[in-house]
């Protein structure tokens, strides 16, 4: 956004929107009441929220202290633990019996954890880690795939108030190693390998490579065996988890920490090349995620199954993974596989399998799923689905749309129909908000397809222009944070002027952390993508989503991708990269059938100048789309790093499909 115009072009509209059945209604754990208590006292409404959702060993006495803007501290002189939240206290409650994880392995290996079952687990590795000389402060870096053995780490650590940072297992041994390094980590807690799409995969290799270089603060590394990969053995380091945490005492007394005490660091990517650290602290993080889980599900955890689809190396999988469904005492999936090992029905089959009640899961595996074609899930009883989340990106309102009709409707094999369909809560939050910060309430809000819609009770967002004035209904601009909230980032770990100058310096007091929205004319609230992702085409701002918004729902395309290239007449040009459902053919003819299509639906000045057919995109193995690389090709360069993709071949094919 370098122009001199102060709003983002508004040029899609969406006109369908979904009531709440009265029966959801009439059950549903959030009502209109929650935002008539946080408009009228914000930090009053914070104040019960967090007195509802955690036990404090000590009551907090002041709410919020923003007296050191722009780092908060909020429930200030409280004192809690996480993982006495999240286990001891179900089980002293009676509710020991209930379980808390389902574990799905990718190989079809499955186990269960109780939650006396999981608190004598976490209660064991706290006591193994002490035992090797973790002591609260220290840093504990954390390189697991997605195995039960990653949440009892995470929770050991906030035990005994080591900070973990975890680190995605598909990352590199140098990123790995550089991470470790800024957060000087005492401990790794990794595995010996995973298995990628059925076939085994090395992970103890990546750490051994980080570490041999000298100069580390590592001290020891425990190893899962959890595929049994060949690995080598370093006696001064290496310690399998198999002697050291089964084999400590089942007892271990919880100490309460301080609110504003760190509880972990998770790397994001920078614009300078160096990764930044995100600091969250315990007690604001722990109330907003644990009471966003409770009102953006509808969550009754004596009777919902939740299955979040993230990787704990993702923010996503530390807020409605590790932390909120335990702190809320929910039985929740964990599943290490993808989507389509060994099949195209694997996740149907898992929500058929345990009941899952609550679905949360990425637009990108939504719209892999239309591409891969309903009669899929059609032939699995999804009856138990009632509530459908999504996360990570904005969603296309025809990827919304599938999402409701083929898995929010199913109530049986053979294509059954519910009378309601589950209703869709689309989220928007970052790494930095910790959790959600836009999400309907789904016994309230009259849902739309593609849109997040409004700021949970207690938040205060807002759609800014250049100038930092808000901008009104059918306008669109930058999205902001007008007052602190629970679970913000208290800072970049080691670095408090780079976090002021990232997230606090484009607008006079306000968050502001790189994301383009509008306003629709209901007052409903759009995502637009990251402002670097939007295109200044003769002088006409347009949003990459929205363009691809209007790709997907052609009924032919399956996926699509958008990215601005240099123009000497137009300054940039549209150059879209699209997957196309199956049975529909390539050639010019779907070309020119697509350009018409974007043009009849926002107008002729967002036709793509060149519209490619791939047969995949490029994806990180969370499921983002890399569109900064296909930036690179489209203006005709070497595209960059690609190491960070589930599939670093999907470039070279690009590139070369766009050179012939």
């Amino acid at each position: 956004m370098t122009d001199a115009t102060s709003t983002l072009d508004n040029l899609m509209h969406e006109e369908r929107a979904f009531a709440p059945s009265a029966e959801f209604a009439a059950a549903a754990i959030a009502d209109a009441s929650r935002y008539e208590r946080a408009k009228a006292d914000r930090l009053g409404y914070w104040a019960e929220r967090a007195r509802e959702v955690l036990t404090w060993d000590t009551d907090f006495a002041e709410t919020l202290d923003w007296s050191g803007a722009p780092v908060a501290k909020w429930f200030v002189g409280g004192k809690v633990n996480a993982a006495y939240n999240a286990l001891d206290r179900h089980v002293e409650a009676g509710n020991g019996e209930r379980v808390a994880i389902h574990f799905e392995g990718a190989t079809g290996d499955s186990t269960s954890y109780t939650y006396a079952e999981l608190t004598t687990a976490v209660k064991q590795a706290a006591n193994a880690f002490e035992s090797l000389g973790l002591a609260k402060g220290d840093r504990v870096a954390i390189y697991l795939p997605m195995i039960p053995e990653a949440v009892i780490t995470m929770l050991a650590c906030a035990r005994i108030g080591a900070v973990h940072s975890v680190v995605f297992g598909g990352f590199s041994a140098d990123a790995l190693r550089s991470r470790i390094d800024d957060a000087e980590a005492k401990l790794v807690v990794t595995a010996d390998g995973t298995w990628r799409r059925g076939k085994p995969s090395s992970l103890k290799p990546a750490v051994d490579a980080a570490l041999a270089t000298p100069g580390h603060t590592v001290e020891h590394v425990v190893v899962v065996k959890r595929n049994g990969e060949p690995t080598d053995w370093n006696a001064d380091l290496d310690k399998w988890w198999d002697d050291v945490v089964p084999t400590a005492s089942g007892e271990h007394t919880p100490i309460a920490h301080d609110a504003e005490h760190p509880l972990f660091i998770l790397y994001t990517s920078g614009t300078t090349g160096k990764p930044k650290g995100i600091l969250h602290t315990t007690g604001g993080y722990l109330v907003q995620s644990a009471a966003t889980h409770k009102d953006t599900f509808d969550l009754h955890p004596e009777s919902d199954v939740f299955w979040c689809t993230a990787d704990v190396g993702w923010v996503t999988g530390h807020s409605y993974v590790a932390y909120a469904p335990l702190i809320n005492g929910a039985t929740q999936v964990m599943f290490e596989g993808t989507p389509d090992s060994p099949h195209q029905g694997r996740w149907w089959e898992i929500v058929e399998k345990y009941k899952v009640s609550i679905l949360y899961t990425a637009p990108t595996a939504i719209r892999t799923c239309m591409k891969w074609g309903r009669e899929i899930p059609d032939g699995y009883d999804l009856s138990s689905l009632r509530v459908l989340g999504t996360v990570g990106e904005p969603i296309n309102p025809e990827a919304w749309m599938w999402y409701r009709d083929v898995i929010g409707s199913n109530a049986g094999k053979n294509g059954e129909k519910k009378e309601h369909p589950a209703p869709i809560v689309d989220t928007w939050w970052q790494t930095e908000t910790g959790s959600h910060m836009i999400a309907p309430l789904p016994g309230v809000t009259h849902t739309k397809p593609g849109s997040a819609q409004v700021a949970v009770p207690g938040v205060s967002i807002d759609i800014v222009d250049e100038m930092g004035e808000s901008v009104g209904d059918g306008e669109g601009g930058y999205l902001v944070i007008r007052d602190p909230w629970p679970s913000m980032l208290r800072g970049i770990w080691g670095d408090p002027e780079r976090f002021k100058e990232t997230y606090w310096s484009r607008f006079d007091g306000m968050y502001f952390a790189g994301d383009g929205a509008k306003f629709d004319e209901d007052g409903d609230l759009w995502l637009l993508g990251r402002v670097d992702d939007v295109m200044n085409v003769s002088g006409h701002r347009l949003s990459t989503t929205e363009i691809e918004s209007s790709l997907v729902a052609h009924e032919k395309v399956a996926e699509a991708a958008v990215v601005g290239a240099k123009d000497a007449t137009t300054g940039e040009a549209v150059v879209a990269f699209v997957i196309l459902r199956g049975g529909a053919e390539e050639g010019e003819d779907i070309v020119t059938e697509l350009r018409n299509h974007v043009g009849r639906q926002i107008g002729p000045i967002a036709k793509p100048r060149h519209i490619l057919v791939v047969p995949e995109l490029p994806k990180t193995r969370s499921g983002k789309i890399m569109r900064r690389l296909l930036k690179d090709v489209a203006e005709g360069r070497e595209a960059g790093d690609a190491s960070t993709l589930a599939d670093p071949s999907v470039m070279t094919r690009i590139a070369q499909d766009m050179r012939s």
